[in-house]
């Protein structure tokens, strides 16, 4: 049974908490980080943690959720080890899998349907990373955080 780790800000509370009932169903482990209601808050005080816990190896993989899951994605993508995709479709879900091997995603409250969400999380989930050149590119960009912690300007 993978444990997942959940957070977002108030824009994406509702998604969230849709998820977290049909996760919870399928019989998926759920540590929510919060938040706990659609009262405004900074989504990095919610998603940051979910990354580390992702990182730390607490949880199997995360997904954060906002307005957008641009902002999300940053704030995860910030912590070492951690590889979050943006997605807003079941395909979006599936390639950042199979291509990026994504240990996290991110959902916009704002931009799919609560169904849409469901079936983008169970895409993400039932895929499988193909490896192979993906690996190579994969290991280039965890070699550009030991190195550096940034991204080279071109």
């Amino acid at each position: 049974m993978k444990k997942i780790a959940l957070g977002t800000d108030h824009a994406g509370y509702k998604m969230k908490e849709v998820i977290k009932t049909h996760l919870s169903k399928e019989g998926y482990e759920i540590i929510d980080f919060g938040t706990d209601s659609e009262n405004a808050v900074d989504y990095p005080d919610y998603c940051r943690p979910v990354a580390e816990s992702v990182a730390q190896g607490r949880c199997d993989c995360g997904v954060v959720f906002g307005g957008t899951g641009n902002g999300e994605s940053m704030v995860a993508n910030k912590v070492p080890g951690i590889r979050c995709g943006v997605c807003w479709s079941t395909e979006s879900a599936r390639l950042t899998k199979q291509h990026n091997n994504a240990n996290m995603i991110a959902l916009g409250g704002r931009m799919v349907s609560e169904q849409e969400g469901i079936d983008i999380v169970m895409a993400w989930l039932d895929g499988q990373f193909q490896g192979g050149r993906h690996q190579r590119r994969i290991d280039k960009i965890e070699e550009g955080q030991k190195s550096t912690g940034q991204c080279r300007r071109l």
